[in-house]
């Protein structure tokens, strides 16, 4: 949704794709996806990727080591704004407003204070197709694991938990949406718990290994 919001507005251009992938893993760090979905999403969008490799786990300062290291690169490739998609969290937005304060880029912040409730249904009439690749089960029950994310979903979500995950009780895996060129063909894989997380394992379709089940796009709708 950052993205799109972003590529409406006329005054910028968007070059690149920034994500940390865990090197070990070869999968986006938190989310736990694949890195061959993360390379058919930017094949979708027709946006080249950036990748930011980091160890698992990985601590704070080699993080920030990593990513200021990343900066350097996007300014001398002539960068000038980076685009997050954070919605309410203030201490995140000034984390990330302090890191990069002297480096010659920007943060944007194209959905910042709006209301979650509208952001997440708003998701839908545009045609994002996305389901839950992992949620935290202190705060959302593992069986969601997997489900799209759609009407029913947002019905069934508890009152506690943001419907667009901002506080990170889950975060998700989207195969299709504004400016995606086609959908990203994907079956479900084995459920798995780690590191007091519950993650549902996404492959691109027709993949082998462990027990799948193949998403419908037609149904996601």
């Amino acid at each position: 949704m950052a993205l799109d919001a972003i590529r409406r507005d006329e005054d910028i251009d968007v070059t690149a794709l920034l994500v940390t992938v865990s090197s070990a893993a070869d999968r986006i760090a938190l989310h736990a996806v694949r890195c061959s979905l993360l390379e058919a999403q930017a094949d979708r969008l027709d946006l080249p990727l950036h990748v930011v490799e980091i160890p698992s786990p990985c601590s704070n300062e080699i993080y920030e080591a990593e990513m200021a290291t990343a900066m350097d690169v996007a300014l001398a490739d002539g960068i000038k704004d980076v685009v997050f998609g954070d919605l309410f969290l203030a201490d995140v937005r000034a984390y990330r407003e302090e890191r990069l304060d002297g480096t010659g880029i920007s943060p944007l912040f194209p959905l910042w204070s709006r209301p979650t409730d509208l952001v997440a249904r708003e998701m839908l009439d545009p045609g994002v197709k996305a389901l839950l690749t992992c949620v935290d089960p202190a705060h959302l029950a593992p069986s969601f694991d997997g489900r799209l994310f759609d009407e029913r979903l947002l019905a069934d979500l508890p009152g506690h938990v943001d419907p667009c995950g901002e506080r990170g009780d889950f975060h998700t895996f989207v195969f299709d949406g504004p400016g995606f060129a086609s959908p990203i063909d994907i079956e479900l894989g084995e459920v798995i718990e780690r590191d007091g997380f519950v993650f549902r394992d996404v492959r691109p379709d027709g993949a082998s290994g462990g027990r799948r089940q193949r998403v419908d796009h037609d149904r996601a709708r």
